[in-house]
């Protein structure tokens, strides 16, 4: 396997690259001469490579931390609100249902005296 094929799949492992890429900080031509002069030597890698378990898990409770939790409850109001309007509607409907069935149509070759 020749340096650019090794390139792409240190890459398709390490998908962390892609922000440094995305924001203008780094360019993939610059990240090819790191890899083609140092290979996946750690030291080389360390400021762009955030791949610890740590990190993953302090990310978490950063994102959990910064819920805003009177948002969330909002929400979930609005969420019981129209789940309990559809269920309104349906038990209405329901109960149209029921009351059709106590109709009974007079057939339609028979007059109002017969």
């Amino acid at each position: 396997m020749n340096t650019k094929e090794k390139f792409k799949e240190f890459v398709k492992n390490n998908p962390s690259l892609l922000k440094y890429v995305q924001n203008g900080t780094m360019t993939w031509q610059k990240f090819y001469e790191i890899y083609d002069m140092y290979g996946e030597d750690e030291n080389a890698w360390q400021d762009y490579l955030t791949v610890s378990s740590a990190g993953a898990s302090l990310g978490l409770f950063d994102y959990i931390k910064n819920l805003d939790l009177d948002s969330i409850q909002s929400g979930v109001n609005s969420m019981q609100r129209v789940i309990s309007l559809f269920q309104d509607m349906s038990n209405k409907n329901n109960e149209s249902h029921t009351n059709n069935e106590e109709y009974k149509p007079r057939p339609i070759y028979k007059h109002f005296e017969d």
